[in-house]
């Protein structure tokens, strides 16, 4: 086929191009030899095909679920909810993609499909009264060896607590408070986790061998927490590190999203539903979840852009499902703020459900990085981000026992992941409130008093580059206590 079509242009291009007639007969040869070298240099060799997200019409009506049942119970419901709407409406679909002999994975916190389908089963699949709409899924080729670790800016580790935690008021909580995190777990999807760094090795709840249900990993299928580029085990230990982390007696678990930093909408499901409801590493996510063993807050310092097959729409059930579970999201505002305005803009940082973190510097201003709202992407004008916590120059964990120096809201949402374990350790009876405890971080939330950029004309609280202010634990923890 691609030999057929490379000929056709060559044969359209003769007229044109006057190419002697030997050359025009052997262009498409080259051109196809020239493919073939790119093609069995890089990456393995293999036909991976195309593969599409199919978003079902039907969702899961949660309207249902008790809000007065405790937090296990609410969450199991929820569990079962969505896993039989998905089993219910997929049905059919799942029969005719059976009948045609084609590939797919099923989904529950997104009523949807992975699909390899080519442009004719699209097409079909499309044309479904059940089907609501197709997403992009691209796909990365395996690479021909294991990624190698990335550079960083390597520093020493901190002797005393670092400027981050100071902004904040960390250190108060714990000469004052004695709150350090204790009774709370947190779910990680990332790039991976370095299980064994200092920082982070005391804390995983899969700490003594029992790596199902704690630790996931879609893309390698690593039975222990690794983590191929950094990133995940840097803002990971912000929130549980054993010495530079907010929260360091919280417990985590883990899964890989991001193994070469491209994600499409089913790996990042992957890992919301084993944080939701883990199972063990060669279970069935939907007959094995058990939701008593997920996390109580999610750390996302990632979002899902149009290149990656996303639109403003695609997780916006998962984030009511997970709000509806009793879930705290903190997810980063994304790094597009040198473009001004409405640049928050991919999921799930525009969500109304998520706690949406942008980036403040060591001087108290807004980075220039950080993304601004408000949010145009969903036509709804929401304010973001929610507030501003420590994303610049802030130094933590890296690989092999090592330390960086990295710049990124991916690493303001973290703070915020850290402050709410310290507010439901402080008070369980928080835990899985989670429209209360985004209103006190919002309530005690620090005035932003630095620069506004240009394209922010409102000022007032919130806003689009600041929100309710700078993320003030210490406030924050207090007024969680006297919650009853």
């Amino acid at each position: 086929m691609l030999v057929m079509i490379l000929l056709a242009v060559n044969f359209k291009l003769i007229g044109k191009l006057r190419l002697p007639k030997k050359v025009n007969l052997l262009l498409p040869l080259l051109v196809l030899a020239g493919l073939s070298a790119v093609y069995f240099t890089f990456g393995q060799p293999g036909f991976y095909g195309e593969k599409v997200f199919v978003v079902m019409k039907d969702q899961a009506d949660l309207s249902l679920v008790d809000p007065s049942l405790s937090i296990g119970d609410k969450r199991a419901e929820v569990y079962s909810t969505l896993v039989q709407e998905a089993e219910t409406s997929q049905k059919d679909i799942r029969a005719k993609l059976d009948a045609w002999h084609i590939s797919y994975t099923p989904y529950y916190l997104v009523n949807g499909l992975e699909v390899k389908a080519n442009a004719y089963y699209r097409m079909q699949l499309r044309n479904r009264s059940d089907v609501a709409r197709i997403l992009e899924s691209p796909q990365l080729r395996p690479l021909p060896q294991p990624a190698q670790l990335e550079n960083s800016d390597q520093v020493d580790a901190p002797s005393e607590p670092s400027w981050n935690l100071s902004m904040i008021g960390v250190d108060k909580v714990r000469s004052e408070l004695g709150i350090t995190g204790k009774g709370i777990l947190i779910g990680q999807a990332d790039s991976g986790v370095d299980g064994r760094h200092v920082e982070l090795a005391s804390s995983y709840r899969g700490m003594d061998g029992m790596d199902d249900y704690n630790w996931l990993d879609p893309w390698n299928s690593t039975p222990f927490p690794v983590d191929a580029g950094g990133h995940g085990t840097a803002t990971l230990a912000l929130i549980t590190g054993k010495n530079i982390g907010i929260a360091p007696d919280a417990q985590w678990i883990g899964c890989v999203n991001l193994a070469r930093n491209l994600g499409n909408p089913a790996v990042y499901l992957n890992c919301m539903q084993f944080l939701l409801a883990p199972y063990p590493q060669d279970g069935d996510s939907f007959k094995d979840g058990d939701p008593a063993k997920g996390a109580m807050i999610i750390n996302n310092s990632w979002g899902c852009p149009v290149a990656e097959g996303c639109d403003s729409a695609t997780y916006e059930s998962a984030a009511t499902a997970l709000e509806k579970a009793g879930i705290f999201l903190s997810v980063a505002a994304g790094n597009n703020g040198y473009y001004g305005c409405s640049t928050v803009s991919d999921p799930l940082a525009i969500y109304s459900e998520v706690f949406t973190a942008g980036s403040i510097n060591e001087q108290g201003e807004l980075s220039a990085f950080s993304s601004l709202g408000p949010v145009i992407v969903d036509g709804s004008g929401r304010v973001k981000p929610n507030l501003l916590a420590p994303g610049e120059q802030v130094v933590s964990a890296f690989p092999n026992n090592t330390y960086t120096r990295a710049d990124g809201t991916s690493f303001s949402a973290p703070h915020v992941s850290g402050v709410v374990a310290l507010m439901w350790s402080a008070n369980p009876a928080l835990i899985g409130n989670v429209e209360l405890t985004q209103q006190i971080l919002e309530e005690t939330a620090k005035p932003y008093t630095g620069t506004m950029p240009d394209c922010v004309t409102d000022t007032s609280t919130p806003n689009d580059a600041a929100g309710y202010g700078i993320l003030n634990a210490y406030s924050a923890v207090k007024a969680a206590l006297d919650v009853k």
